[in-house]
This record gives C-alpha cells, structure tokens and sequence, in this order.
C-alpha cells in the first residue's frame, strides 16, 4: 500500500482466488464516507459483515476467514469436480455512490 490518495473507487477480486481458508479483499476510497463491504452465499444470504463503518480516503484490505465467518446452515450448495468441492460467494463494496460486487471460489 502506498501513500497516494486514490481519486476513485475501486473494488479488487480477491486472493488467492480460489481460496482454501482464507483469502484478502482490496479496495480503494476516494473521499471520506460511509463503506459497507459483505459476503454472501449464491442464494444472496448475508455471510458476514467485513466492513461498515466510515472510512478516509485510502487503500484498504480485509481479511475474510470463511472457516469462522459462517455456519454450515449458510453455505450454499457447491459445485462438485472430481474430489474436490468448490463454494462460490460473493462480496460487494457500497461507498458513497459506488457500487461493485465480485465472485470469490472457497476450495474444499
């Protein structure tokens, strides 16, 4: 991360992508203002609340653990290859007027 103020939003895909446990999301904030970033499963179920709080103009990363952010209730159904289980969610970033969301594979 640097020092420069970045003069847009930005949300970045996540990673690594696809993730086994833990996985990185980056994102920029071009002025000050209200920033909600959430995981949610494919059948648009809220895993969990990363960000909701205001935030200064910067560059950020969180953290989303998916082995303590959610319980098994919540998973939606994966998409099965060979023996390994993959889970697709997806995160989106509200900030002021912006909006984005992404699609992050958790690797079971």
């Amino acid at each position: 991360m640097n020092n420069l103020t970045p003069s847009e939003f930005y949300l970045g895909q996540n990673y690594p992508n696809p993730f086994e446990e833990r996985t990185t999301i980056k994102y920029c904030v071009a002025y000050k203002t209200k920033v909600k970033l959430e995981v949610f499963n494919s059948k648009g179920n809220i895993i969990k609340i990363l960000i909701d709080e205001e935030k200064e103009a910067g560059t950020y990363e969180v953290e989303f653990n998916a082995s303590i952010s959610h319980s098994s209730e919540s998973l939606p159904d994966g998409k099965t290859g060979g023996n390994q289980k993959e889970v697709i969610y997806f995160y989106r970033l509200e900030a002021g007027n912006y909006k984005s969301k992404k699609k992050m594979i958790l690797a079971k």
